[in-house]
């Protein structure tokens, strides 16, 4: 006859072995699960493609498409060099363009009659109103944004995002006053081409490069704190009272 003490003893151990082992691959598997803490431009998580939106416009930028991308960026340098090189105007140049393209298709339209071929069929073009009403909800929030944003700075709250609003425009001045405008949107439009490309080739390096970067600013604007900023005078500031 059995000891019923020797049947329980292990049935429970049995249940504790199976916990412990349960926990342990529970653990196990914490401790496996891969960790990514590699740090991106910008604090990105998503992938390049996925960060610019995805769809036709992220193929753009990216070369996906070599022949639109290659395109745009041909008819942006055509326009840029008419421009700046033959010093054409804005509005001639849309007159123009108007009128070449207006005399192209009334001829065709009349001499297709003569040569035996089909008039051409012009397509009804309607603008989305929704795809509007999206671009203009979209501004209305960047205005909205932008406006806050120059309120937050002219409080007087924080120096840090004072300084760096103030150094940016700087450099913004220090831009315009080597180019016209037309050629900042040229090259804007050009970086806009390129570097989301060269980037997603180089990404590793690139985000090397910054974290130097970032914290060599951090290291430079803590002896700029240190140094300067706080032996500046402090404003109180008055919070508004109820009268009573």
């Amino acid at each position: 006859m059995s000891d019923p003490v020797k049947e329980i003893v292990p049935q429970s151990s049995a249940k504790d072995q199976h916990d412990y082992s349960s926990s342990s691959s529970t653990d196990g598997d914490d401790f496996r699960q891969p960790t990514n803490d590699k740090s991106h431009l910008f604090g990105r998580q998503k992938p390049v493609h996925a960060a610019l939106g995805g769809g036709k416009p992220a193929d753009i930028l990216l070369w996906r498409n070599k022949q639109i991308s290659a395109g745009m960026l041909a008819a942006a340098t055509v326009i840029w060099l008419l421009f700046e090189w033959i010093g054409y105007h804005l509005l001639t140049f849309i007159c123009h363009s108007l009128i070449l393209t207006l005399a192209i298709l009334f001829f065709w339209s009349n001499i297709s009659h003569f040569v035996n071929k089909n008039p051409m069929e012009f397509p009804e073009i309607i603008l989305p109103e929704k795809l509007w009403t999206q671009v203009a909800l979209l501004l209305r929030d960047r205005f909205n944004w932008a406006f806050a944003l120059f309120w937050e700075v002219a409080s007087g709250k924080d120096l840090k995002k004072f300084l760096y609003t103030i150094l940016a425009l700087w450099i913004v001045s220090i831009v315009g006053s080597w180019f016209d405008f037309l050629t900042i949107v040229y090259i804007l439009f050009v970086m806009m081409l390129t570097i989301p490309c060269f980037y997603e080739k180089h990404e590793d390096q690139v985000d090397t490069y910054a974290q130097k970067a970032k914290k060599e600013l951090k290291r430079q604007y803590s002896h700029l704190d240190e140094k300067v900023l706080q032996k500046l005078p402090k404003v109180p500031f008055v919070k508004d009272s109820k009268l009573q």
